[in-house]
């Protein structure tokens, strides 16, 4: 097997002579970047025979792992016979799609047949990733449901309250029209009043009552010759006939 010599990246040099600025910690979450070096997909095939040497290029791979110390023995990286036999971190090649897609896992490995999952990370054209974790794609689709169902209340809400606004004010119309209705019409009190005084003149006037019998006293007048009324009273007066439209109290 033709491996690449390899050296720990060192990050971005300080040209100042101050220290070099590390990259971040493999294992951490690194989902925001990806990495990807053009001139080395220009020399070597990307094949799962090299593939491990160039993700050992990326800020991804720990110097720590048990792939690291056979490629030190010149024993192929991810050779199972050996790994198996080791105890710590190590990498896995899980599945492979040459030339395009290769996926590598993180695994911490406590026996010959016990391993438990860390990470992975997958190689898509060239650019190498680090696949998000469930929890997190849960929590980013959730979030973005819960988005779409917010917007989708607001615009709701605010449709009902345009729907009651011109309810109410459907409401205040009709309201106006039949207050407009109530309303008296004045033309048409003037137009009765005028039918009326006009039937008064036609009719013959009222007839004088008969006279009393001989000797009889209405109860009245011998009231009134006993207490004489301080004040003289008009007669009741009818409010339209006698009144007439001009004397008729307005509304």
């Amino acid at each position: 097997m033709t491996t690449t010599p390899m050296m720990p990246p060192m990050g971005n040099a300080n040209f100042d002579g101050g220290a070099p600025a590390l990259p971040p910690q493999p294992g951490t979450d690194m989902t925001g970047i990806c990495f990807r070096d053009q001139l080395w997909l220009n020399t070597y095939p990307l094949d799962r025979n090299l593939v491990f040497d160039y993700f050992a290029l990326s800020p991804f791979y720990d110097w720590t792992c048990n792939n690291e110390q056979l490629r030190s023995r010149s024993i192929h990286p991810l050779d199972i016979s050996h790994l198996s036999k080791m105890i710590g971190s190590e990498y896995m090649l899980s599945e492979v799609m040459e030339p395009h897609l290769f996926v590598i896992r993180k695994q911490k490995r406590d026996g010959p047949e016990k391993v438990t999952p860390m990470l992975t990370y997958y190689i898509l054209d060239g650019s190498i990733y680090q696949a998000p974790q469930l929890c997190n794609v849960f929590a980013g689709r959730l979030g973005r449901a819960l988005y779409h169902i917010s917007k989708a209340f607001s615009f709701a809400s605010s449709k009902l309250e345009k729907t009651g606004y011109v309810a109410s004010e459907n409401e205040s119309a009709a309201s106006e029209s039949k207050a407009a209705k109530e309303t008296i019409d004045f033309k048409e009190l003037k137009r009765v009043d005028h039918i009326l005084a006009s039937l008064q003149r036609k009719l013959p006037p009222v007839p004088p009552p008969p006279p009393f019998p001989e000797g009889y006293v209405p109860p009245s007048t011998a009231e009134a010759s006993e207490n004489p009324p301080a004040e003289t009273q008009l007669p009741p007066v009818d409010p339209i006939i006698d009144q007439g439209p001009s004397k008729r109290m307005k509304v």
